[in-house]
């Protein structure tokens, strides 16, 4: 008889302490030390070097001190209000920005300084080789700007090793190696595969193997459950 496979929550919230500096350890005690208004901060780096986990991890720090957060992304129609009370504005993805989300940017960025709020943003590529207008890529450029790197692939598996083991896991390196080639090398996320697949190993009685691996995954693609945190053009809200 088949067990009951056991419930699977959302992906936790990105914070602070659960990032894995690796070599980025400079942007998160920079980001972590942010107490109040400063200059601008910029991010870049290749997908899966903690651009977004670092800013959502800034976010929550702001909410808990219980202020409010702005978050904007370049898929995001303008216009992009400076909403009364916020103290920090977020610009992912300003690689992505087209020409109307650049003016938007350009907008809320001049009105974020003049008014004192905190600005944060992120892109896959440094601020002087985006393909923005010169006043934005400028003002990207102004405070200051942090390169992540992902976490090279012996890291990443000895932290995913010494987590396994920890959990007495035996994860074989046809597990490992999926993992770390299909998913962003952000060992948040990866730590939650782990947490997953090993609630999911137990609850089939099954030891972890790349077909129970890819079997999880096919199961969690067909419930398409959502995303517990959503960003959408405006204020941070959590679902």
């Amino acid at each position: 008889m088949k067990q009951i496979p056991l419930a699977i929550g959302p992906e936790p919230q990105p914070r602070f302490d659960n990032f894995l500096p690796g070599p980025n350890g400079a942007a998160l005690a920079h980001l972590q030390g942010l107490a109040g208004p400063s200059a601008p901060l910029y991010l870049w780096g290749p997908a899966g070097s903690g651009k977004s986990h670092l800013l959502r991890a800034l976010a929550a720090q702001a909410q808990q001190r219980g202020e409010r957060v702005g978050w904007f992304d370049a898929a995001d129609a303008p216009p992009w209000p400076l909403l009364p009370g916020w103290s920090l504005v977020v610009i992912d993805r300003c690689d992505a920005l087209e020409a109307a989300g650049q003016h938007a940017a350009f907008t809320l960025f001049v009105e974020a300084a003049t008014q004192g709020v905190q600005v944060a943003a992120a892109g896959r590529l440094p601020p002087v080789d985006l393909p923005l207008r010169d006043d934005l890529r400028s003002r990207l450029a102004w405070g200051h700007v942090f390169a992540l790197q992902p976490l090279a692939d012996a890291e990443a598996r000895a932290v995913l090793r010494r987590e396994a083991d920890r959990r007495g896991l035996f994860l074989s390196d046809e597990v490992m190696n999926h993992l770390l080639t299909h998913f962003e090398r952000d060992l948040g996320h990866l730590m939650h595969l782990l947490d997953r697949l090993d609630g999911y190993g137990l609850a089939q009685a099954r030891r972890i193997t790349l077909p129970l691996l890819r079997q999880m995954l096919a199961e969690d693609a067909a419930a398409a459950v959502p995303a517990g945190q959503r960003h959408r053009g405006g204020e941070v809200r959590t679902a």
